[in-house]
C-alpha cells in the first residue's frame, strides 16, 4: 500500500530525470579521482597535488550549490539544471579538444567539474516538489542514489584511460551526459507549486536559523565522507596496496555502489524511524568503520570490506538526512538544499586533500581517516543533545496546511 501510495502522489517521468541528470553529473564530478593515477604519472603530481587536484571539483561544486540553489527558487529546477548541463558539456568538450598540458589547466578543468556537482542542488528540488511530506525520505532517496554515477566513473574510467588515454575519456564522458541532457529536456517537469522567488534578504533569513547550520554541519559529514572516499579511494588503493589503476577503480566502484544503494533504505528508515535516529546508529558505524581504514589492513580485500561498510553508513546517512530537510524547511528547500549540499562538497574537500596531505606528510593516510572518524563521533553527539529540541519544536513550525506529522 505504502508504495502504491508513493506512485500515485508525484510524477516518476520527473523523478527518473532528476535521479539521471544527477547520476551522470556525477559520473564527470569526481572523474579525476579514478583517472588520478594516470593524470599524476603524466603530470608528475606528488601526493598532495594529487590530493588537491581530486579535491578541487568538490570544493567548487559547493560553491556552484549555493548559486543553483538560487537559481532552482528564481527560475525553476528545470531551468536551472538546463543551464548547468550545457556549461559542463561545454567543458568537457574543449577540454578534449584543447587538451591538458599542465597543473593549472586540470585545476581550471577541475572547477568546471564543479558546476556537475551542482546538479545536487537541482535534482533534488525538482523531484522533492512533486511528493508529499510523507513520501519526501524516499522521493529524495530515490533522485540521491544518482550518486552512484561516482561509481560509473570509477568502473570505467580507469580501464578506457588505459586504452585510449586519460585525456580521451575526458571527450568520451560528454557522450552519457548529453543523453541525459535530452532525457531531461523531454521527460522533467517543474511542480505546479513551486513557491514564488524569494528576495536575498530572505536567503540570510534561513542562515540565521540554528537548524540550517545543524543540517549543513550534519550533511557535511555524511556527503562529505561519501564524496570525499568516492574521489580519493582509487589513489588510496593504488598508493597503499599497490594495486593496478583499474582494479583500484574497480575497488572503489563496489564502494561508491554500496553507499549508493542504501541512500534510499536510509530515507525510507528515517521515513519510519525518524531522521535524528537513523542518524544517530550511522555516524556510529561511520565512524568505527573509518577508525578501521585508517590503519593498514592485513589486505586489500579487508580493507574494501571495512571501506564499504563506511560507505554503506555514510550513504545511508545521506538519505536520512534529506528527510529532515524538507521537514523543517519545506517552503524555503530551494535555498537549503544548496547550502546543505554545499557543506558535503566542502566535507568532501576536507577530506580527499587532507587524505593526500597526510599522505605526502606523513608516508601514511592514517591522520586523515582519524580526523574525519572524529567528526562522525561529533556529529553523533550533536544529534543526541539536539533530538529533544528538534521533537519538541519543529512540528509547531509546520504552516496551518500542513496536515502530516513531522517525524524527526
Amino acid at each position: 500500500m505504502r508504495a502504491k501510495g508513493f506512485l500515485k502522489s508525484g510524477h516518476i517521468p520527473t523523478l527518473f530525470s532528476s535521479f539521471l541528470y544527477f547520476d551522470l553529473s556525477f559520473m564527470v564530478w569526481v572523474i579525476l579521482g579514478p583517472l588520478g593515477v594516470a593524470i599524476a604519472k603524466s603530470l608528475h603530481l606528488d601526493a598532495a597535488q594529487k590530493g588537491f587536484m581530486v579535491a578541487t571539483p568538490l570544493l567548487a561544486g559547493a560553491v556552484l550549490r549555493v548559486v543553483f540553489g538560487v537559481l532552482v527558487d528564481h527560475i525553476g529546477p528545470k531551468r536551472a539544471g538546463i543551464i548547468g548541463q550545457l556549461i559542463v558539456l561545454a567543458g568537457l568538450g574543449l577540454a578534449w579538444l584543447l587538451g591538458i598540458h599542465s597543473y593549472s589547466q586540470v585545476l581550471c578543468l577541475a572547477v568546471v567539474l564543479g558546476v556537475a556537482g551542482a546538479s545536487f542542488a537541482v535534482a533534488l528540488p525538482l523531484a522533492s516538489r512533486w511528493y508529499p511530506p510523507e513520501h519526501q525520505g524516499l522521493a529524495l532517496g530515490i533522485a540521491g542514489a544518482g550518486n552512484s554515477g561516482t561509481a560509473l566513473a570509477a568502473l570505467f574510467a580507469p580501464t578506457l584511460a588505459k586504452t585510449y588515454g586519460w585525456t580521451n575519456v575526458i571527450g568520451l564522458a560528454a557522450l552519457p551526459l548529453a543523453l541525459a541532457f535530452v532525457v531531461y529536456l523531454v521527460f522533467a517537469k517543474d511542480s505546479p507549486t513551486r513557491p514564488p522567488a524569494k528576495k536575498a534578504a530572505e536567503y540570510l533569513d534561513v542562515l540565521r536559523q540554528a537548524d540550517c547550520w545543524w543540517l549543513m554541519a550534519l550533511y557535511g559529514v555524511t556527503f562529505g565522507g561519501f564524496s570525499g572516499l568516492a574521489s580519493s579511494l582509487t589513489i588510496y588503493f593504488n598508493g597503499e596496496y599497490h594495486l593496478d589503476p583499474v582494479i583500484a577503480g574497480f575497488f572503489t566502484a563496489a564502494c561508491v555502489f554500496a553507499g549508493s544503494a542504501v541512500r534510499p533504505v536510509g530515507g525510507a528508515l528515517a521515513d519510519r524511524l525518524g531522521g535524528v535516529n537513523t542518524l544517530t546508529v550511522v555516524y556510529g558505524i561511520a565512524a568505527l568503520a573509518l577508525f578501521g581504514a585508517s590503519f593498514h589492513l592485513a589486505g586489500p580485500a579487508l580493507a574494501l570490506g571495512v571501506l564499504m561498510l563506511a560507505m554503506m553508513a555514510l550513504g545511508a546517512g545521506n538519505g536520512a538526512v534529506f528527510q529532515l530537510a524538507p521537514q523543517r524547511f519545506g517552503r524555503e528547500i530551494g535555498v537549503v538544499t544548496g547550502l546543505v549540499g554545499a557543506m558535503g562538497g566542502i566535507g568532501g574537500f576536507y577530506l580527499a586533500s587532507t587524505l593526500g596531505l597526510a599522505r605526502q606528510l606523513t608516508g601514511s593516510f592514517q591522520p586523515g581517516f582519524l580526523g574525519f572518524a572524529a567528526l562522525a563521533i561529533g556529529a553523533q553527539f550533536a544529534l543526541l543533545a539536539l533530538k529533544s529540541r528538534w521533537r519538541a519544536v519543529w512540528p509547531t513550525l509546520r504552516g496551518a496546511g500542513d496536515a502530516v506529522p513531522v517525524r524527526v
